[in-house]
């Protein structure tokens, strides 16, 4: 008799549900593709604080008047090298179109690969219903 009753907690494959090999592969590449979405998402990140730095540096170079300070120290690499206010303003304001232009890229990437996430899960939870899991856990 304790064989026949099946506890609450107990998991119970469902017979009518194979996972095919084509399947499996769309998982796999799901799983690759979150990941890579992951990883965009923290480099997006690291751009923004880069952004807000480079436009506080910028800032600060407003208040500052050419004849206190005729040569500012600007590191390049590993290097600190010697400018101008006017040149150090500009190298800024090209170090920003920069970060813009690769955070642009960024988000570009994200929502191509979330395109093809959307596609993917559609198609899964259509075959699996609540057998799969597909959602981010936070």
């Amino acid at each position: 008799m304790a064989s026949a009753s099946v506890s609450k907690g107990t998991f119970q494959p469902d017979s009518d549900v194979h996972i095919t090999f084509e399947d499996q592969q769309k998982i796999n590449k799901f799983a690759r593709l979150n990941a890579r979405v992951d990883e965009y998402r923290d480099e997006l990140k690291s751009k923004q604080t880069t952004l807000k730095n480079l436009e506080d540096a910028t800032e600060e170079l407003m208040l500052l008047d050419e004849d206190d300070c005729p040569n500012l120290p600007y590191l390049s690499g590993e290097t600190f090298v010697y400018y101008n206010l006017e040149t150090a303003q500009n190298n800024l304001e090209e170090l920003k179109k920069t970060v813009g232009k690769e955070m642009k890229d960024i988000e570009t990437k994200i929502k191509d690969i979330s395109s093809t996430m959307s596609d993917l899960k559609s198609h899964l939870y259509g075959k699996f219903g609540n057998n799969i899991n597909l959602e981010a856990e936070d």
